[in-house]
């Protein structure tokens, strides 16, 4: 069975969203993660912790995590700088 959704691993990091990690104070020295991007196609891009594990055995009922899925988990300040860059529709 085909999805109505599939990622397309070609598409380009265009923009990031927001702030960098480091410019929100989020990480120390290499800004190496949290982040959130934009891609070429329009997709969303998030780079964050992976806690699929951790949250596996107490997801709210009809909240599923496919095979091919991974539940991150980034700072509440990168959604919030991101906010101004995110189209309303």
């Amino acid at each position: 069975m085909s999805r109505p959704w599939e990622a397309d691993a070609t598409a380009e990091l265009r923009r990031r969203l927001g702030k960098s990690a480091l410019e929100l104070g989020e990480t120390t020295g290499s800004p190496s993660c949290p982040d959130i991007w934009e891609l070429s196609n329009g997709d969303i891009a998030i780079i964050g912790r992976d806690l699929t594990h951790a949250y596996a055995d107490r997801l709210p009922w009809g909240v599923s995590v496919g095979d091919d899925e991974r539940l991150v988990v980034i700072p509440r300040t990168m959604i919030v700088a991101a906010k101004p860059d995110i189209p309303d529709a």
